[in-house]
């Protein structure tokens, strides 16, 4: 089927926009901080621009939906129900750990997030002919407390393996051959990952798009602290 996406991530530091129009990408990667919301706007016209395209020319917009940042997943959902309100497109929400083993092409990977706190977001997928399994569900923990990982020939990407390498290896020791730290989820491999949903008729309205948060709530409101303080 041919197919006009537009994809998005804005779920760490990076900021990164793809267009897949009928197999032709054209893509931004940019290490944008604390900055997105300034960013994802001009720079996606710049691309629309240099790919002769609209908004109204595409068939799906998809958006990295975590986890992640918890500012960086609302801006990157936003964008995408805004645009996608405004042309009258459906949405997808990918997990950002199942992009960082898309992006990779590993067929055992163990996708790990700092997820600050002292505390790591996580999944481990298998990739056969008919394409990923989740074969670790994706989850929060302590660096020192991860789930298993059966056999060996796993490869750990994402930026976990670089805030936490020692506590991982400690864990994990030889059954990860090779770590790949400075990965980051791309919007390309998020593009992929929601080519066929679109095809299968699964893209969302864009009232639906919601963000995929893992941890709940990172801070009590003041009026929440105070009430728990009066329960003691």
């Amino acid at each position: 089927m041919v197919m006009k996406l537009l994809a998005l991530d804005t779920s760490t530091e990076y900021l990164s926009l793809a267009l897949w129009l009928d197999g032709k990408i054209f893509t931004r990667d940019l290490l944008a901080g604390q900055t997105h919301s300034q960013q994802v706007l001009p720079l996606l016209r710049e691309l629309l621009d240099e790919a002769k395209v609209s908004i109204n020319d595409l068939d799906g917009i998809a958006f990295g939906a975590g986890p992640g940042s918890f500012t960086g997943l609302r801006i990157g959902c936003g964008v995408a129900q805004g645009l996608a309100f405004g042309a009258n497109l459906p949405v997808v929400g990918v997990s950002t750990l199942l992009a960082l083993a898309q992006a990779n092409g590993s067929e055992k990977v163990m996708a790990c997030m700092d997820a600050r706190m002292g505390e790591i977001y996580h999944a481990a997928y298998v990739k056969n002919n008919e394409g990923w399994n989740e074969v670790s569900a994706v989850g929060l923990s302590k660096p020192d407390v991860m789930p298993p990982l059966a056999g060996d020939g796993w490869v750990g990407i994402g930026n976990g393996w670089q805030s936490y390498a020692q506590q991982l290896e400690t864990c994990y020791g030889s059954q990860i051959r090779q770590i790949f730290p400075d990965a980051h989820p791309q919007a390309v491999a998020i593009a992929e990952l929601a080519r066929p949903l679109f095809e299968a008729g699964l893209g969302q309205a864009a009232a639906e798009a919601a963000p995929i948060y893992i941890r709940n709530k990172v801070a009590f409101k003041t009026s929440e602290r105070e009430l728990a303080k009066s329960l003691k």
